[in-house]
């Protein structure tokens, strides 16, 4: 008889409008290395002078750019006029364990922040950022938070 195994680092839980069957969901490898950066050194920013943020409303992607060369990418969805529905990030595999990823979250909260608007965060990798920099917590949509992080509760 085994007991219930504890929640690893790589453990999420998705709402039932997500349509995850059972809730759950598996990490790609890229998104595993995207958290395990984000755990590891979770201090570990990009100067924002190292890449340039620019908001895409008609595409529903926050690019991360160096001159003419996307290296990362957040997108998202408008669910209201008051709410992003933050869906996935991804950042070049020469661009990683750069910080890249962590300080992209933080421009893009910023910006969420900053129009006075909350987020329901689809993305595992997002969900740990928060987790870990507790400042944006006030920013995920208390009625539709999203993703969450270990077991789902009955």
């Amino acid at each position: 008889m085994s007991g219930p195994t504890a929640p690893s680092r790589y453990d999420f839980e998705y709402p039932d409008e997500a349509e995850h069957p059972g809730g759950k969901s598996t990490l790609s490898q890229d998104q595993t290395v995207l958290i395990d950066e984000l755990l590891d050194n979770p201090h570990a920013s990009a100067s924002a002078a190292d890449f340039e943020v620019v908001n895409d409303q008609k595409a529903g992607i926050y690019e991360a750019t160096v001159g003419d060369r996307e290296i990362a990418g957040l997108s998202y969805n408008v669910a209201d006029d008051d709410r992003l529905v933050l869906l996935a990030i991804s950042v070049f595999p020469e661009f990683r364990k750069k910080g890249i990823a962590t300080e992209l979250i933080r421009q893009v909260l910023d910006d969420v922040r900053a129009q006075g608007k909350t987020v329901t965060v689809m993305c595992p990798i997002v969900r740990t950022f928060i987790e870990n920099n507790p400042e944006y917590a006030g920013l995920v949509d208390s009625k539709h938070p999203g993703v969450t992080k270990g077991p789902r509760r009955s």
